[in-house]
Protein backbone atom coordinates (compact mmCIF):
# COMPACT_ATOMS: atom_id res chain seq x y z
CA UNK A 1 0.00 0.00 0.00
CA UNK A 2 2.88 2.39 0.72
CA UNK A 3 4.02 1.86 -2.87
CA UNK A 4 0.72 3.22 -4.17
CA UNK A 5 0.83 6.25 -1.90
CA UNK A 6 4.31 7.04 -3.17
CA UNK A 7 3.05 6.62 -6.72
CA UNK A 8 0.16 9.02 -6.09
CA UNK A 9 2.46 11.60 -4.50
CA UNK A 10 4.89 11.48 -7.41
CA UNK A 11 2.07 11.71 -9.94
CA UNK A 12 0.52 14.73 -8.23
CA UNK A 13 3.91 16.43 -8.00
CA UNK A 14 4.43 15.87 -11.74
CA UNK A 15 0.96 17.31 -12.57
CA UNK A 16 1.50 20.41 -10.42
CA UNK A 17 4.92 20.97 -11.98
CA UNK A 18 3.41 20.70 -15.46
CA UNK A 19 0.66 23.20 -14.57
CA UNK A 20 3.09 25.77 -13.19
CA UNK A 21 5.45 25.41 -16.16
CA UNK A 22 2.59 25.70 -18.67
CA UNK A 23 1.32 28.83 -16.88
CA UNK A 24 4.72 30.48 -17.33
CA UNK A 25 4.88 29.39 -20.99
CA UNK A 26 1.37 30.67 -21.71
CA UNK A 27 2.05 34.01 -20.01
CA UNK A 28 5.28 34.46 -22.00
CA UNK A 29 3.69 33.26 -25.27
CA UNK A 30 0.75 35.63 -25.06
CA UNK A 31 3.13 38.54 -24.45
CA UNK A 32 5.50 37.54 -27.29
CA UNK A 33 3.07 36.45 -30.01
CA UNK A 34 -0.12 38.40 -29.24
CA UNK A 35 1.28 41.38 -27.34
CA UNK A 36 -1.20 40.66 -24.53
CA UNK A 37 0.09 41.23 -21.01
CA UNK A 38 -1.52 39.13 -18.25
CA UNK A 39 -0.64 38.20 -14.70
CA UNK A 40 0.83 34.80 -13.84
CA UNK A 41 -2.34 33.91 -11.92
CA UNK A 42 -4.52 34.67 -14.98
CA UNK A 43 -2.26 32.40 -17.03
CA UNK A 44 -2.48 29.75 -14.28
CA UNK A 45 -6.29 29.89 -14.36
CA UNK A 46 -6.33 29.34 -18.13
CA UNK A 47 -3.91 26.38 -17.94
CA UNK A 48 -6.00 24.68 -15.23
CA UNK A 49 -9.18 25.17 -17.32
CA UNK A 50 -7.42 23.78 -20.40
CA UNK A 51 -5.88 20.73 -18.73
CA UNK A 52 -9.02 19.80 -16.82
CA UNK A 53 -11.22 20.51 -19.88
CA UNK A 54 -13.41 22.45 -17.44
CA UNK A 55 -13.98 25.16 -20.04
CA UNK A 56 -12.31 28.28 -21.40
CA UNK A 57 -12.86 30.85 -24.11
CA UNK A 58 -12.21 34.22 -22.59
CA UNK A 59 -8.84 34.48 -24.32
CA UNK A 60 -9.76 32.90 -27.67
CA UNK A 61 -10.24 36.26 -29.42
CA UNK A 62 -6.58 37.05 -28.68
CA UNK A 63 -5.22 33.92 -30.36
CA UNK A 64 -4.26 35.34 -33.74
CA UNK A 65 -0.87 33.77 -34.41
CA UNK A 66 -0.08 30.18 -35.35
CA UNK A 67 2.38 29.68 -32.45
CA UNK A 68 -0.29 30.65 -29.93
CA UNK A 69 -2.86 28.29 -31.44
CA UNK A 70 -0.30 25.45 -31.52
CA UNK A 71 0.51 26.15 -27.87
CA UNK A 72 -3.17 25.96 -26.87
CA UNK A 73 -3.69 22.77 -28.91
CA UNK A 74 -0.72 21.16 -27.13
CA UNK A 75 -2.17 22.09 -23.73
CA UNK A 76 -5.58 20.66 -24.63
CA UNK A 77 -4.08 17.39 -25.87
CA UNK A 78 -1.98 17.17 -22.72
CA UNK A 79 -5.10 17.50 -20.58
CA UNK A 80 -6.91 14.75 -22.48
CA UNK A 81 -3.87 12.46 -22.32
CA UNK A 82 -3.57 13.04 -18.58
CA UNK A 83 -7.18 11.97 -18.07
CA UNK A 84 -6.96 8.87 -20.26
CA UNK A 85 -3.59 7.81 -18.92
CA UNK A 86 -4.38 8.46 -15.29
CA UNK A 87 -7.43 6.19 -15.29
CA UNK A 88 -5.75 2.95 -16.47
CA UNK A 89 -2.31 3.62 -15.00
CA UNK A 90 -3.15 5.10 -11.62
CA UNK A 91 -6.79 5.38 -10.63
CA UNK A 92 -8.02 1.89 -11.63
CA UNK A 93 -5.01 0.02 -10.20
CA UNK A 94 -5.29 2.10 -7.04
CA UNK A 95 -8.89 1.03 -6.52
CA UNK A 96 -8.01 -2.58 -7.34
CA UNK A 97 -5.13 -2.52 -4.88
CA UNK A 98 -7.31 -0.94 -2.22
CA UNK A 99 -9.85 -3.74 -2.63
CA UNK A 100 -7.14 -6.41 -2.60
CA UNK A 101 -5.46 -4.93 0.49
CA UNK A 102 -8.62 -4.91 2.54
CA UNK A 103 -8.09 -7.64 5.14
CA UNK A 104 -10.77 -10.32 5.46
CA UNK A 105 -12.89 -9.88 8.56
CA UNK A 106 -14.87 -13.14 8.67
CA UNK A 107 -14.70 -16.81 7.72
CA UNK A 108 -17.16 -19.54 6.79
CA UNK A 109 -15.03 -22.38 8.19
CA UNK A 110 -16.61 -24.92 10.52
CA UNK A 111 -15.11 -27.69 12.67
CA UNK A 112 -11.90 -25.69 12.54
CA UNK A 113 -9.25 -24.38 14.92
CA UNK A 114 -9.24 -20.66 15.71
CA UNK A 115 -5.69 -19.41 16.38
CA UNK A 116 -5.18 -16.09 18.23
CA UNK A 117 -2.80 -14.66 16.99
CA UNK A 118 -0.14 -15.27 14.31
CA UNK A 119 3.45 -15.62 15.58
CA UNK A 120 6.54 -17.41 14.25
CA UNK A 121 5.55 -20.23 16.61
CA UNK A 122 2.34 -20.67 14.64
CA UNK A 123 4.07 -22.06 11.55
CA UNK A 124 4.86 -25.44 13.11
CA UNK A 125 1.28 -25.79 14.38
CA UNK A 126 -0.09 -24.79 10.97
CA UNK A 127 2.06 -27.43 9.26
CA UNK A 128 0.84 -30.10 11.69
CA UNK A 129 -2.81 -29.11 11.13
CA UNK A 130 -2.35 -29.02 7.36
CA UNK A 131 -0.87 -32.53 7.38
CA UNK A 132 -3.80 -33.82 9.45
CA UNK A 133 -6.28 -32.03 7.14
CA UNK A 134 -7.63 -29.93 10.01
CA UNK A 135 -8.86 -26.47 8.88
CA UNK A 136 -7.82 -23.40 10.86
CA UNK A 137 -8.07 -19.63 10.78
CA UNK A 138 -5.73 -17.01 12.24
CA UNK A 139 -7.05 -13.90 13.98
CA UNK A 140 -4.68 -10.96 14.18
CA UNK A 141 -5.00 -7.24 14.86
CA UNK A 142 -2.34 -6.33 12.27
CA UNK A 143 -4.22 -5.68 8.98
CA UNK A 144 -1.07 -5.81 6.83
CA UNK A 145 -0.09 -9.18 8.30
CA UNK A 146 -3.60 -10.53 7.69
CA UNK A 147 -3.44 -9.37 4.07
CA UNK A 148 -0.04 -11.03 3.68
CA UNK A 149 -1.32 -14.31 5.14
CA UNK A 150 -4.41 -14.14 2.93
CA UNK A 151 -2.28 -13.56 -0.17
CA UNK A 152 -0.20 -16.62 0.77
CA UNK A 153 -3.35 -18.75 0.83
CA UNK A 154 -3.80 -19.01 4.59
CA UNK A 155 -7.20 -18.41 6.20
CA UNK A 156 -6.81 -15.28 8.31
CA UNK A 157 -9.12 -12.52 9.49
CA UNK A 158 -8.57 -9.10 10.98
CA UNK A 159 -10.04 -8.00 14.29
CA UNK A 160 -9.45 -7.16 17.92
CA UNK A 161 -8.45 -10.43 19.50
CA UNK A 162 -10.43 -10.19 22.72
CA UNK A 163 -13.67 -8.82 21.24
CA UNK A 164 -16.80 -10.97 20.97
CA UNK A 165 -17.64 -9.71 17.47
CA UNK A 166 -14.20 -10.81 16.24
CA UNK A 167 -14.61 -14.31 17.65
CA UNK A 168 -18.10 -14.51 16.17
CA UNK A 169 -16.65 -13.48 12.80
CA UNK A 170 -14.17 -16.36 13.22
CA UNK A 171 -17.20 -18.66 13.61
CA UNK A 172 -15.95 -19.73 17.02
CA UNK A 173 -19.26 -21.31 18.01
CA UNK A 174 -18.83 -23.87 15.20
CA UNK A 175 -15.09 -24.41 15.82
CA UNK A 176 -13.55 -27.53 17.30
CA UNK A 177 -11.00 -25.56 19.35
CA UNK A 178 -9.45 -22.18 20.03
CA UNK A 179 -5.75 -21.58 20.67
CA UNK A 180 -4.54 -18.34 22.24
CA UNK A 181 -0.83 -17.51 22.26
CA UNK A 182 -0.41 -13.77 22.86
CA UNK A 183 0.50 -12.63 26.37
CA UNK A 184 -0.79 -13.57 29.81
CA UNK A 185 -3.33 -10.75 30.12
CA UNK A 186 -4.69 -10.87 26.56
CA UNK A 187 -4.88 -14.66 26.68
CA UNK A 188 -7.07 -14.40 29.78
CA UNK A 189 -9.39 -11.91 28.03
CA UNK A 190 -9.66 -14.14 24.95
CA UNK A 191 -10.45 -17.17 27.12
CA UNK A 192 -13.20 -15.33 29.02
CA UNK A 193 -14.75 -13.97 25.82
CA UNK A 194 -14.63 -17.32 24.02
CA UNK A 195 -16.09 -19.18 26.99
CA UNK A 196 -18.93 -16.68 27.15
CA UNK A 197 -19.76 -17.43 23.51
CA UNK A 198 -19.50 -21.22 23.79
CA UNK A 199 -19.45 -23.60 26.72
CA UNK A 200 -18.54 -26.57 24.47
CA UNK A 201 -15.51 -25.07 22.76
CA UNK A 202 -12.11 -26.58 23.63
CA UNK A 203 -9.82 -23.71 24.63
CA UNK A 204 -6.05 -24.15 24.71
CA UNK A 205 -3.79 -21.48 26.15
CA UNK A 206 -0.02 -21.00 25.97
CA UNK A 207 1.26 -19.90 29.37
CA UNK A 208 4.48 -19.92 31.36
CA UNK A 209 4.42 -19.63 35.14
CA UNK A 210 2.17 -21.91 37.16
CA UNK A 211 0.39 -18.86 38.56
CA UNK A 212 -0.50 -17.69 35.03
CA UNK A 213 -1.63 -21.20 34.13
CA UNK A 214 -3.94 -21.32 37.16
CA UNK A 215 -5.52 -17.98 36.18
CA UNK A 216 -6.15 -19.25 32.66
CA UNK A 217 -7.73 -22.43 33.99
CA UNK A 218 -9.97 -20.34 36.23
CA UNK A 219 -10.91 -18.17 33.23
CA UNK A 220 -12.10 -21.28 31.40
CA UNK A 221 -9.16 -22.81 29.50
CA UNK A 222 -9.38 -26.58 29.05
CA UNK A 223 -5.70 -27.18 28.31
CA UNK A 224 -2.57 -25.22 29.23
CA UNK A 225 0.75 -25.77 27.48
CA UNK A 226 4.01 -24.42 28.90
CA UNK A 227 6.55 -24.78 26.09
CA UNK A 228 9.30 -22.63 27.61
CA UNK A 229 9.52 -24.82 30.68
CA UNK A 230 9.52 -27.99 28.59
CA UNK A 231 12.20 -26.47 26.35
CA UNK A 232 14.35 -25.52 29.35
CA UNK A 233 14.11 -29.02 30.82
CA UNK A 234 15.05 -30.55 27.46
CA UNK A 235 18.10 -28.29 27.00
CA UNK A 236 19.24 -29.07 30.54
CA UNK A 237 18.87 -32.79 29.89
CA UNK A 238 20.98 -32.43 26.76
CA UNK A 239 23.66 -30.67 28.81
CA UNK A 240 23.75 -33.50 31.34
CA UNK A 241 23.78 -36.02 28.49
CA UNK A 242 26.88 -34.49 26.95
CA UNK A 243 28.80 -34.58 30.24
CA UNK A 244 27.76 -38.11 31.15
CA UNK A 245 28.47 -41.52 29.64
CA UNK A 246 25.14 -42.74 31.00
CA UNK A 247 22.15 -43.18 28.70
CA UNK A 248 19.63 -40.43 29.41
CA UNK A 249 16.83 -38.60 27.66
CA UNK A 250 15.23 -41.72 26.21
CA UNK A 251 11.72 -42.63 25.13
CA UNK A 252 10.86 -46.00 26.65
CA UNK A 253 8.34 -47.77 24.43
CA UNK A 254 8.65 -50.96 26.46
CA UNK A 255 11.00 -52.58 28.94
CA UNK A 256 13.10 -53.88 26.05
CA UNK A 257 12.74 -51.16 23.44
CA UNK A 258 13.97 -47.56 23.60
CA UNK A 259 14.30 -44.63 21.21
CA UNK A 260 16.83 -41.87 21.72
CA UNK A 261 19.12 -39.42 19.96
CA UNK A 262 22.86 -39.50 20.65
CA UNK A 263 25.35 -36.69 20.03
CA UNK A 264 28.64 -38.00 18.69
CA UNK A 265 31.38 -35.95 20.33
CA UNK A 266 34.69 -35.00 18.77
CA UNK A 267 37.50 -37.48 19.58
CA UNK A 268 35.01 -40.27 20.31
CA UNK A 269 35.29 -43.85 19.08
CA UNK A 270 32.75 -43.38 16.27
CA UNK A 271 34.24 -40.27 14.63
CA UNK A 272 35.69 -40.99 11.18
CA UNK A 273 33.91 -44.33 10.77
CA UNK A 274 31.12 -44.99 8.33
CA UNK A 275 27.83 -46.24 9.73
CA UNK A 276 28.64 -49.67 8.30
CA UNK A 277 32.14 -49.71 9.86
CA UNK A 278 30.74 -48.68 13.25
CA UNK A 279 28.75 -51.91 13.46
CA UNK A 280 25.81 -50.03 14.95
CA UNK A 281 23.35 -51.91 12.78
CA UNK A 282 24.95 -55.32 12.33
CA UNK A 283 26.89 -56.04 15.53
CA UNK A 284 24.75 -54.11 17.99
CA UNK A 285 21.29 -54.82 16.55
CA UNK A 286 20.30 -51.15 16.67
CA UNK A 287 18.00 -49.48 14.15
CA UNK A 288 19.37 -46.19 12.82
CA UNK A 289 16.18 -44.25 12.17
CA UNK A 290 17.98 -41.16 10.93
CA UNK A 291 20.83 -38.78 11.65
CA UNK A 292 21.63 -35.07 11.66
CA UNK A 293 24.75 -34.15 9.72
CA UNK A 294 25.61 -30.45 10.18
CA UNK A 295 22.02 -29.77 11.16
CA UNK A 296 20.46 -31.52 8.15
CA UNK A 297 18.27 -34.53 8.89
CA UNK A 298 18.93 -37.60 6.75
CA UNK A 299 16.36 -40.38 7.11
CA UNK A 300 17.87 -43.88 7.11
CA UNK A 301 21.38 -42.67 6.20
CA UNK A 302 23.51 -44.58 3.72
CA UNK A 303 25.81 -47.21 5.33
CA UNK A 304 28.76 -45.42 3.72
CA UNK A 305 27.92 -42.11 5.39
CA UNK A 306 30.85 -40.99 7.54
CA UNK A 307 30.12 -40.11 11.16
CA UNK A 308 31.86 -36.94 12.31
CA UNK A 309 31.93 -34.88 15.47
CA UNK A 310 28.52 -33.29 16.16
CA UNK A 311 26.64 -35.94 14.19
CA UNK A 312 23.41 -36.75 16.02
CA UNK A 313 22.16 -40.33 15.62
CA UNK A 314 18.48 -41.13 16.01
CA UNK A 315 18.42 -44.78 17.07
CA UNK A 316 16.12 -47.45 18.48
CA UNK A 317 16.87 -50.73 20.19
CA UNK A 318 17.36 -52.52 23.49
CA UNK A 319 18.42 -50.25 26.33
CA UNK A 320 21.59 -52.26 27.03
CA UNK A 321 22.66 -51.98 23.40
CA UNK A 322 21.97 -48.25 23.35
CA UNK A 323 23.96 -47.83 26.58
CA UNK A 324 26.94 -49.50 24.89
CA UNK A 325 26.52 -47.22 21.86
CA UNK A 326 26.30 -44.16 24.11
CA UNK A 327 29.68 -44.98 25.64
CA UNK A 328 31.18 -44.96 22.14
CA UNK A 329 29.87 -41.46 21.41
CA UNK A 330 31.68 -39.82 24.35
CA UNK A 331 35.02 -38.09 23.79
CA UNK A 332 38.11 -40.05 24.82
CA UNK A 333 39.87 -36.86 25.91
CA UNK A 334 40.14 -36.14 29.65
CA UNK A 335 36.87 -34.79 30.96
CA UNK A 336 36.62 -31.21 32.06
CA UNK A 337 34.69 -30.16 35.18
CA UNK A 338 30.96 -30.89 35.12
CA UNK A 339 30.05 -27.23 34.92
CA UNK A 340 27.55 -25.56 32.60
CA UNK A 341 27.40 -21.88 31.69
CA UNK A 342 23.84 -20.68 31.02
CA UNK A 343 23.42 -17.58 28.84
CA UNK A 344 20.07 -15.88 29.43
CA UNK A 345 17.98 -16.07 32.58
CA UNK A 346 14.39 -15.83 31.43
CA UNK A 347 11.85 -18.62 31.87
CA UNK A 348 13.90 -21.05 29.77
CA UNK A 349 17.22 -20.12 31.40
CA UNK A 350 15.86 -20.41 34.95
CA UNK A 351 14.39 -23.80 34.12
CA UNK A 352 17.75 -24.96 32.77
CA UNK A 353 19.52 -23.85 35.98
CA UNK A 354 16.89 -25.46 38.23
CA UNK A 355 16.94 -28.74 36.28
CA UNK A 356 20.74 -28.94 36.29
CA UNK A 357 20.88 -28.12 40.01
CA UNK A 358 18.46 -30.97 40.70
CA UNK A 359 20.88 -33.29 38.87
CA UNK A 360 23.80 -32.02 40.93
CA UNK A 361 25.42 -30.08 38.08
CA UNK A 362 26.96 -26.69 38.93
CA UNK A 363 26.01 -23.72 36.76
CA UNK A 364 27.07 -20.14 36.12
CA UNK A 365 24.34 -17.85 34.73
CA UNK A 366 24.75 -14.71 32.62
CA UNK A 367 22.07 -12.12 31.85
CA UNK A 368 21.91 -8.45 30.89
CA UNK A 369 19.42 -7.79 33.71
CA UNK A 370 20.39 -8.01 37.36
CA UNK A 371 18.10 -10.48 39.09
CA UNK A 372 18.22 -13.10 41.80
CA UNK A 373 19.98 -16.16 40.40
CA UNK A 374 22.10 -14.23 37.88
CA UNK A 375 25.80 -14.74 38.63
CA UNK A 376 27.16 -12.07 36.31
CA UNK A 377 25.40 -9.15 34.64
CA UNK A 378 26.55 -8.64 31.07
CA UNK A 379 26.22 -9.78 27.48
CA UNK A 380 26.90 -13.38 26.54
CA UNK A 381 28.56 -12.04 23.37
CA UNK A 382 31.21 -10.19 25.43
CA UNK A 383 34.48 -12.15 25.63
CA UNK A 384 35.43 -10.63 28.99
CA UNK A 385 32.07 -11.71 30.46
CA UNK A 386 32.52 -15.21 29.06
CA UNK A 387 36.03 -15.41 30.52
CA UNK A 388 34.71 -14.35 33.93
CA UNK A 389 32.05 -17.06 33.63
CA UNK A 390 34.79 -19.63 32.99
CA UNK A 391 33.56 -20.74 29.58
CA UNK A 392 36.98 -22.13 28.66
CA UNK A 393 37.00 -24.29 31.81
CA UNK A 394 33.48 -25.71 31.50
CA UNK A 395 32.01 -28.64 29.63
CA UNK A 396 28.94 -27.03 28.04
CA UNK A 397 27.24 -23.72 27.35
CA UNK A 398 23.46 -23.46 27.11
CA UNK A 399 22.20 -20.36 25.29
CA UNK A 400 18.58 -19.45 26.08
CA UNK A 401 18.31 -15.90 24.70
CA UNK A 402 15.07 -14.70 23.12
CA UNK A 403 17.00 -13.13 20.21
CA UNK A 404 18.28 -15.56 17.58
CA UNK A 405 20.73 -13.08 16.07
CA UNK A 406 22.39 -12.53 19.47
CA UNK A 407 22.51 -16.28 20.11
CA UNK A 408 24.11 -16.99 16.73
CA UNK A 409 26.72 -14.31 17.36
CA UNK A 410 27.37 -15.69 20.86
CA UNK A 411 27.85 -19.15 19.36
CA UNK A 412 30.52 -17.78 17.01
CA UNK A 413 32.29 -15.94 19.85
CA UNK A 414 32.30 -19.00 22.14
CA UNK A 415 33.56 -21.31 19.39
CA UNK A 416 36.47 -18.94 18.79
CA UNK A 417 37.28 -18.80 22.49
CA UNK A 418 36.78 -22.47 23.36
CA UNK A 419 36.42 -24.72 20.29
CA UNK A 420 35.93 -27.89 22.33
CA UNK A 421 33.10 -26.54 24.50
CA UNK A 422 29.73 -27.98 23.53
CA UNK A 423 27.06 -25.38 22.78
CA UNK A 424 23.39 -26.22 23.27
CA UNK A 425 21.01 -23.57 21.97
CA UNK A 426 17.43 -22.46 22.19
CA UNK A 427 16.30 -21.11 18.81
CA UNK A 428 13.16 -19.05 18.61
CA UNK A 429 12.36 -19.59 14.94
CA UNK A 430 12.69 -22.94 13.20
CA UNK A 431 14.16 -21.39 10.05
CA UNK A 432 17.22 -20.27 12.03
CA UNK A 433 18.17 -23.75 13.25
CA UNK A 434 20.54 -24.49 10.31
CA UNK A 435 22.33 -21.19 10.94
CA UNK A 436 23.12 -22.25 14.51
CA UNK A 437 24.64 -25.49 13.30
CA UNK A 438 26.75 -23.65 10.73
CA UNK A 439 27.90 -21.32 13.52
CA UNK A 440 29.14 -24.33 15.51
CA UNK A 441 26.34 -25.35 17.88
CA UNK A 442 26.16 -29.03 18.80
CA UNK A 443 22.43 -29.22 19.57
CA UNK A 444 19.62 -26.82 18.72
CA UNK A 445 15.94 -26.96 19.62
CA UNK A 446 13.47 -24.25 18.65
CA UNK A 447 10.70 -22.80 20.79
CA UNK A 448 8.48 -22.81 17.71
CA UNK A 449 8.91 -26.56 17.32
CA UNK A 450 8.14 -27.35 20.96
CA UNK A 451 5.12 -25.02 21.03
CA UNK A 452 3.68 -26.27 17.74
CA UNK A 453 4.07 -29.94 18.66
CA UNK A 454 2.55 -29.51 22.12
CA UNK A 455 -0.46 -27.71 20.67
CA UNK A 456 -0.85 -30.21 17.82
CA UNK A 457 -0.80 -33.11 20.26
CA UNK A 458 -3.78 -31.57 22.05
CA UNK A 459 -5.72 -30.57 18.94
CA UNK A 460 -5.31 -33.52 16.55
CA UNK A 461 -7.36 -36.61 17.29
CA UNK A 462 -5.85 -40.08 16.79
CA UNK A 463 -2.33 -38.64 16.90
CA UNK A 464 -0.13 -38.37 19.97
CA UNK A 465 3.23 -36.61 19.72
CA UNK A 466 5.51 -38.44 22.15
CA UNK A 467 8.50 -36.12 21.78
CA UNK A 468 7.60 -32.42 21.69
CA UNK A 469 10.94 -31.55 23.30
CA UNK A 470 13.43 -33.20 20.93
CA UNK A 471 14.87 -32.54 17.48
CA UNK A 472 13.03 -35.53 16.08
CA UNK A 473 9.33 -36.25 16.24
CA UNK A 474 7.91 -39.53 17.49
CA UNK A 475 4.16 -39.96 17.07
CA UNK A 476 1.65 -42.63 17.95
CA UNK A 477 -1.05 -42.66 15.30
CA UNK A 478 -3.45 -44.76 13.29
CA UNK A 479 -2.79 -45.25 9.57
CA UNK A 480 -6.12 -46.14 7.93
CA UNK A 481 -4.93 -45.35 4.39
CA UNK A 482 -2.33 -48.15 4.43
CA UNK A 483 -4.34 -50.76 6.37
CA UNK A 484 -4.09 -54.18 4.73
CA UNK A 485 -0.77 -53.40 3.04
CA UNK A 486 2.75 -54.43 3.99
CA UNK A 487 5.46 -51.95 4.93
CA UNK A 488 7.55 -53.18 2.00
CA UNK A 489 4.68 -52.58 -0.41
CA UNK A 490 4.00 -49.09 0.94
CA UNK A 491 7.73 -48.17 1.24
CA UNK A 492 7.13 -45.40 3.75
CA UNK A 493 10.79 -44.51 4.05
CA UNK A 494 11.04 -43.66 0.36
CA UNK A 495 7.67 -41.92 0.27
CA UNK A 496 7.88 -39.91 3.47
CA UNK A 497 11.34 -40.22 5.04
CA UNK A 498 9.83 -41.80 8.17
CA UNK A 499 10.52 -45.08 9.91
CA UNK A 500 7.85 -47.19 11.57
CA UNK A 501 9.61 -47.98 14.83
CA UNK A 502 6.96 -50.17 16.42
CA UNK A 503 3.29 -51.07 16.31
CA UNK A 504 0.82 -51.44 19.16
CA UNK A 505 -1.57 -54.31 18.43
CA UNK A 506 -3.92 -54.70 21.33
CA UNK A 507 -1.78 -55.03 24.46
CA UNK A 508 1.27 -56.14 22.49
CA UNK A 509 4.13 -53.91 21.31
CA UNK A 510 5.65 -55.24 18.08
CA UNK A 511 9.17 -53.96 17.41
CA UNK A 512 10.67 -56.35 14.87
CA UNK A 513 8.86 -54.91 11.85
CA UNK A 514 10.23 -56.16 8.57
CA UNK A 515 9.03 -55.35 5.04
CA UNK A 516 6.46 -58.19 5.27
CA UNK A 517 4.69 -56.66 8.26
CA UNK A 518 1.06 -55.98 7.27
CA UNK A 519 -0.64 -53.00 8.91
CA UNK A 520 -4.06 -53.66 10.40
CA UNK A 521 -6.80 -51.09 10.66
CA UNK A 522 -6.76 -51.03 14.47
CA UNK A 523 -2.94 -50.89 14.75
CA UNK A 524 -1.37 -47.89 16.44
CA UNK A 525 1.91 -47.18 14.65
CA UNK A 526 4.81 -45.46 16.37
CA UNK A 527 6.58 -43.46 13.68
CA UNK A 528 9.82 -41.46 13.88
CA UNK A 529 11.35 -38.77 11.70
CA UNK A 530 11.82 -35.02 11.54
CA UNK A 531 8.84 -32.68 11.44
CA UNK A 532 8.59 -32.49 7.65
CA UNK A 533 8.78 -36.26 7.28
CA UNK A 534 6.15 -36.86 9.96
CA UNK A 535 3.82 -34.36 8.29
CA UNK A 536 4.26 -36.19 4.99
CA UNK A 537 3.45 -39.48 6.72
CA UNK A 538 0.33 -38.09 8.40
CA UNK A 539 -0.90 -36.62 5.10
CA UNK A 540 -0.20 -39.89 3.24
CA UNK A 541 -1.28 -42.56 5.72
CA UNK A 542 -3.92 -41.02 7.96
CA UNK A 543 -6.05 -38.63 5.91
Amino acid sequence: MNYWWRRIALSLAAVFALVFVYAGIYQAGMAAFEEVNMSYFEALQFVIEALTTAGFGGDSADWQSAPTNLMVIAMNLTGVLLVFLALPLLVVPLFQQALEDRPPESTDLTDHVVICSYTPRSDVLADELDAANVPYVFIDDDPELVVELDNEGADAIYGELDQAETLRAANVTDARALVTDIDAETNAMVILTARELSSELTIVSVAEGEDVASYHRYAGADEIVRPRRVLGESLATKATTTISAELRDTIELSEDFTVTELLVQDHSDLVGQTIAESGVRDRMGITVIGAWFNGEFVPVPDPNQVIDGNTILLVAGRRDDLTDLKSRTVSTLPRRPDRVVVGGYGVVGRTVVETLAADGVSTFSIDTADAEGVDIVGSVTDESVLETAGVTDGQSVVLTLDDDAASIYATLVIKQMAPSVEIIVRANETENVPKFYRAGAEYVLSLSTVTGRMLASVLIEDEEILTPETQFELVRTTAPQIAGRSLGDVDLRARTGCTVVAAERGDELLTDLGPDFVVREDDMLIVAGNDEAINRFVAFATT
